[in-house]
């Protein structure tokens, strides 16, 4: 792979900073063009993030990285918008540009030939047809098809000989936490089926920040379909509304978004449960001592000067995540459920991303380095801008499942 030349790359930053995708955000706009002036120059690799926090932000000398997370909040977001461009409005182009976390260095690859967008979606359309999909659930369906598509390109590459510059879009280390959390579900022969939820909690509501749709799954996703298209084959993405339970009692399931009102779901025999999701938050069903009883989603940042709210504007949110048996007790079914469209993709990350894997394994591991077969664990998910900036452990349980509760004796 050859890199481009750095006009090409100044011509394609200038594209990206002109899309619609970064049409709203100015600060976003300037950060983009300050890494790339620094990364094309040659200093990327001397930035730090008290150098970014003067330069792009105004800050003062006085500016104490420890105390104050905008530069990260806001890099990470940066992040984010890079790949939701490059999974609208970038499809076709031909330069790709990455920001690798724990660095300040963008990296420009040209783009191999893969088959075209059009052409993926034209299979996420056929695929969907003979279930009657909705507009919202073809672009959720594509966006897990190119997923897959990206994946497995980027997973063919990581069987290559290192490149000199390091790729755009770089495959998570498979690492033996990774194992121990996806083991069951990857393994396994049967089909896995990623279900995203369409009917949210708050479905009525007209705060398009505190309603989990459709397309704002999407994200997470395309997440869940990069991370598994290179290791597993046979996955398909499906409406939440058209999951028949013989394809529940056939394969593994993967269910996004609140399970609320889906009668498919409902209607496999119950297992106790320490938590669930309420429409408030998580409910804990059996609090040990000093643990809450409900943990409430909420939003914060009211405080009305612009540098507090810099510091203080986060969504703050719970994710829940299950791994349970499926029907009958046969194969597994994951649960990743939350309020929020930060919350859901919180819950991917954690599960996805090796050093929240690590931290939560850490977690869950027993005596004898083992992790519980079926558990549930509450995560908390700060974010902004429905961007998760940070996904920590609050607590979990184990489940103990009984042949008896699925009528096997």
């Amino acid at each position: 792979m050859t890199a481009p030349e750095p006009d090409v790359c100044q011509v394609q930053v200038q594209r990206i900073i002109q899309s619609k995708t970064f049409k709203s955000s100015e600060v976003h706009r300037n950060l983009l063009n300050y890494l790339s002036d620094k990364s094309l120059s040659g200093e990327g690799h001397t930035l730090k993030e008290y150098t970014v926090g003067l330069d792009v932000f105004g800050k003062p000398p006085t500016y104490d990285p420890r105390q104050e997370s905008v530069v990260r909040m806001h890099v990470g977001r940066l992040r984010q918008k890079l790949a939701e461009y490059y999974r609208t409005e970038g499809t076709t182009d031909g330069v790709i540009v990455d920001l690798p976390k724990g660095a300040f260095t963008l990296t420009f690859e040209s783009r191999p030939s893969v088959e075209p967008p059009a052409t993926v979606a034209a299979q996420a359309h056929d695929a969907a047809s003979s279930r009657n999909f909705s507009q919202r659930e073809l672009v959720l369906a594509a966006a897990l098809l190119i997923a897959v598509v990206t994946a497995a390109y980027f997973g063919a590459r990581a069987a290559r000989p290192a490149a000199p510059r390091p790729t755009a879009i770089p495959v998570a280390n498979w690492t033996p936490e990774l194992q121990q959390l996806w083991g069951p579900l990857l393994s396994s022969e049967r089909p896995l089926m990623i279900t995203l939820a369409t009917d949210p909690f708050h479905q009525t509501s007209t705060n398009a920040e505190t309603a989990v749709t459709g397309v704002g799954t999407a994200n997470a996703a395309f997440l869940l379909g990069q991370f598994i298209g290179p290791r597993k084959h046979n996955v398909f993405p499906i409406r939440s509304d058209l999951l028949s339970m013989g394809e529940i009692a056939m394969g593994d399931v993967i269910w996004v978004g609140p399970t609320t009102g889906k009668s498919q779901i409902q209607a496999i025999p119950p297992v106790d449960q320490a938590f669930t999701l309420v429409p408030e938050g998580v409910k804990n069903l059996s609090p040990a001592a000093g643990e809450p009883a409900l943990l409430v989603d909420s939003l914060t940042g009211e405080a009305k000067d612009k540098e507090a709210r810099e510091k203080d504007a986060l969504e703050t949110s719970y994710a829940l995540v299950s791994h349970l048996p499926g029907l009958y007790g046969n194969g597994e079914i994951l649960y990743l459920l939350g309020n929020r469209v930060a919350t859901v993709t919180g819950a991917v990350q954690a599960l996805t991303d090796p050093d929240l894997a690590r931290d939560l394994v850490k977690h869950l591991r027993k005596s004898d380095g083992s992790i519980p077969r079926y558990y549930q664990v509450v995560l908390k998910v700060r974010a902004m801008d429905d961007t998760p900036v940070d996904v920590t452990y609050v607590f979990h349980r184990e489940l103990s499942i009984s042949k008896a509760a699925f009528g096997k004796g």
